[in-house]
């Protein structure tokens, strides 16, 4: 990977080529997509109209999803509500913002954050806009959303109760950049009431595409300054608060803090101290208040305190040092960790930091992943759920140098799992899901593709998240050594259904990737003299058991019979050692009840079949029937196979289109049920019946499948119950399916490129006819 960022993703995943997918339909800002800034301005000032947004219509919907609004807003632009309206009055300052009604003072302590970094703030906030040249009541925004930047425009058209703004405003009457990106985010998120609770860092996220990091200052590591030292030196973002008092809401405390409020720091740094007996510095944290008034630290460094006379006036002078009842104050680091509980930092990203900015500075590696968990294929929950855990997506993650002033060689990795639109899904009553992920050390021999359940079984994770927590994103700060490793996001519980994105940010190269496996057969692995060809057939010289032994290897037969070795192979020349495949099921020796059922078979089979030696599908579903439903043929509850299932039977055999099975197929037919069957027993475990969806993977692969997580996932959806149960006969006809169809395309694909060119006729007869 070259120096700096690079950037995966794979935005649209499990999709069906040709058919409507409604992933467009879901997307919940696909109307904000569309509208362009540009185009929507030339328009409205060809026709001389001021915007009315129809994505954001000047509505109580727009303010409230919940409930009817306490009180008759009315909406007004900024020239209704003062003479000289401006976007930015004297450029933007932390100083400028000022809460109103909503409970989003975590929204306004990353806003004040924000405008720290002024470069940051140009971006979400473009300066080159105005009530004056070009007017026309349209103003964008720029938010960095779930993995790319978003244009989100907005008319000026704001709540208002007695002439006054209700939300977020400017403390200069006549200034409404403030007002307008809070209604800008509030479209973003669907309604105002969207922004009621949340955490400073998630605001930051979507202002500068950083990662999160969330650090409990009860159990602070002992770095925690240099951490936070080295994130204002980066231009990072950062947050704090004190858990809340569930009595009351925003409760003050006698030291002038005010719990469950959210603050921004906007500077740490070491500051000179001098007194006649010592001199030295001390590490120092600046703190601000959203609501901008008296409502500061009372403490040690507060304003006026007798601590600043200690301080050289040119050190005041730098730091920028006023005494204003304007929320902002200075608190020592050893105040600061006692007295506040929770500290939020978000990183800044890869691409956040301009060349003449760095300074000296590194950037940061960075790596996203979209992934999703889907009920019933990939939605395994926690580690406390083992046997369904391993199911959920799985990356795999090279970390190649260590950290360049590590004296562990160690690496720096920072993990975030992001949930997507839950947010925006309030008003459906959906909230946060409760996730999080762990970390596993991949041995240096393990192939590729997702591990299974017996490598989890064995082995600890690593690393993992803090914890598992109902957050928009989970981030935590590993130091690890040189390797691969496998993570796991998830949520707590199974079966819950979600969007997310996994972010990597590393302090070197770094690679990573979706843990995936090729759809195909999985050969028995045997050294080159002991294969040969026959027809179509890859033949295996071992000794597999026939049921039947008259068999006989016709070469009409073989050359119209296109199915794989490894569940229909003839009959062996010989014995060779063969090197077994983890996973894979040979075909047991019959048991006594199995031979009576062969010879049975046998007998019924030419009783019907009559002097050509074919049977139909309807004469297949009788004949399988009579053996499988019989009483004790099976070990499970089973009605017999569907005329639908024998259909596909005898297509997986008939090259020739004969609609007719001859006895040498139905004898390779045999040998394949025989097999499915014993797997799909070792799975049901319950004897019921059904297999989990959970578990077809595992038992496919035990048939002698591979299958990439596109098309496990589309099995899963094919063949299983809307409670992911999977009967036999459904498995079976799975089964039938998939060899077909693998052959068919092993056909065509005689390179072996992965790659298969068809006539239409051709892909029709394969498709339809299996």
């Amino acid at each position: 990977m070259s120096e700096g960022y690079s950037y995966y993703s794979s935005r649209c995943r499990y999709t069906v080529g040709g058919r409507h997918s409604r992933r467009g339909d879901k997307d919940l800002i696909s109307g904000i997509r569309k509208q362009n800034y540009e185009e929507i301005k030339e328009q409205l000032l060809n026709e001389e109209a001021l915007f009315e947004d129809p994505e954001f219509p000047a509505e109580d919907s727009s303010i409230f999803y919940s409930r009817e609004p306490p009180r008759a807003f009315e909406w007004k632009r900024p020239h209704e509500i003062c003479d000289n309206p401006v976007f930015i009055a004297d450029g933007a300052s932390r100083f400028d913002v000022q809460q109103g009604e909503l409970g989003d003072c975590w929204l306004l302590a990353a806003i004040a954050s924000l405008t720290v970094n002024q470069r940051l703030f140009a971006k979400v906030v473009p300066p080159d806009q105005s009530f004056e040249d070009g007017y026309c009541g349209l103003f964008r925004f720029h938010f960095w959303r779930q993995g790319e930047w978003v244009e989100v425009v907005v008319d000026d058209r704001l709540p208002t109760y007695y002439g006054q703004l209700t939300f977020m405003h400017s403390v200069d009457k006549n200034e409404f950049w403030s007002a307008l990106l809070e209604k800008a985010y509030a479209k973003l998120e669907g309604s105002y009431e969207s922004l009621k609770g949340g955490s400073t860092c998630e605001a930051m996220v979507d202002f500068t595409g950083g990662v999160s990091e969330f650090f409990d200052l009860r159990k602070a590591p002992p770095n925690l300054f240099s951490i936070m030292l080295k994130a204002s030196q980066r231009g990072s973002l950062m947050g704090c608060s004190i858990d809340a008092d569930p009595n009351q809401l925003e409760a003050r405390l006698s030291n002038g803090l005010v719990m469950g409020h959210a603050y921004s720091i906007t500077s740490v740094l070491l500051m000179d101290i001098e007194t006649p007996s010592m001199s030295g510095k001390i590490p120092m944290v600046r703190v601000r208040n959203p609501w901008g008034n008296e409502a500061e630290w009372k403490g040690r460094w507060s304003d006026q305190s007798r601590e600043w006379s200690l301080i050289p006036d040119s050190q005041k002078e730098s730091m920028g040092l006023t005494f204003d009842d304007d929320g902002e104050f200075w608190m020592s680091f050893d105040d600061f960790s006692k007295n506040f509980e929770k500290l939020e930092i978000c990183n800044l990203g890869p691409d956040s930091l301009e060349e003449d900015e760095l300074d000296g500075k590194k950037r940061w590696e960075g790596h996203t992943e979209n992934g999703e968990w889907i009920p019933r294929v990939n939605a395994g929950g926690c580690r406390n759920y083992l046997d369904t855990f391993w199911t959920n997506p799985q990356y795999r993650v090279t970390l190649t140098d260590p950290d360049d002033d590590d004296d562990d060689d160690l690496c720096t990795m920072l993990v975030g799992v992001l949930q997507k639109d839950r947010r925006k899904k309030r008003k459906e009553g959906l909230d946060m899901l409760t996730i999080g992920y762990v970390i596993y050390k991949i041995p240096d021999d393990t192939k590729e593709g997702p591990l299974p359940l017996n490598f989890f079984k064995y082995n600890a994770s690593c690393a993992k998240s803090n914890n598992f927590i109902n957050m928009r994103e989970v981030c935590t700060r590993h130091k690890l050594p040189p390797g691969q490793y496998c993570i796991i996001p998830s949520t707590f519980e199974p079966h819950q259904e979600g969007n997310f994105l996994l972010r990597l940010y590393t302090e070197q190269c770094a690679h990573s990737h979706e843990l995936d496996e090729e759809t195909g057969i999985i050969e028995e692995q045997v050294s080159e003299p002991c294969m040969k060809v026959i027809g179509v057939y890859n033949v295996v010289n071992r000794g597999v058991y026939s049921p039947f032994n008259d068999y006989t290897q016709n070469a009409d037969y073989t050359r119209r019979i296109l199915v794989p070795t490894v569940a229909s192979a003839p009959p062996s020349v010989g014995r060779q050692e063969v090197k077994k495949v983890p996973g894979y099921r040979e075909i047991p020796p019959p048991t006594d009840e199995e031979q009576e059922q062969e010879q049975a078979l046998k007998a019924s089979f030419r009783r019907v079949a009559g002097d050509d030696m074919e049977i139909d599908a309807y004469e297949l579903r009788d004949i399988l029937n009579a053996v499988f439903t019989k009483e004790g043929s099976v070990e499970f509850v089973f009605d017999g196979f569907s005329l639908d299932t024998t259909r596909s039977m005898v297509a997986m055999h008939d090259g020739d289109l004969s609609g007719k099975l001859g006895f040498d197929e139905f004898k390779v037919l045999w040998a394949d049920l025989r097999r499915w069957k014993g797997v799909f027993k070792e799975y049901d475990r319950d004897r019921s019946g059904n297999l989990s969806s959970y578990e077809l993977r595992s038992a496919l692969h035990a048939s002698g499948f591979r299958l990439s997580n596109r098309t496990f996932s589309a099995l899963v959806m094919r063949y299983s119950s809307k409670n992911g149960n999977i009967e036999f006969g459904d498995f079976i006809l799975c089964a039938i399916r998939m060899k077909t169809m693998l052959a068919s395309f092993r056909n065509i694909d005689v390179d072996n490129s992965g790659h298969a060119a068809f006539d239409l006729d051709t892909f029709i007869q394969t498709v339809m006819y299996s």
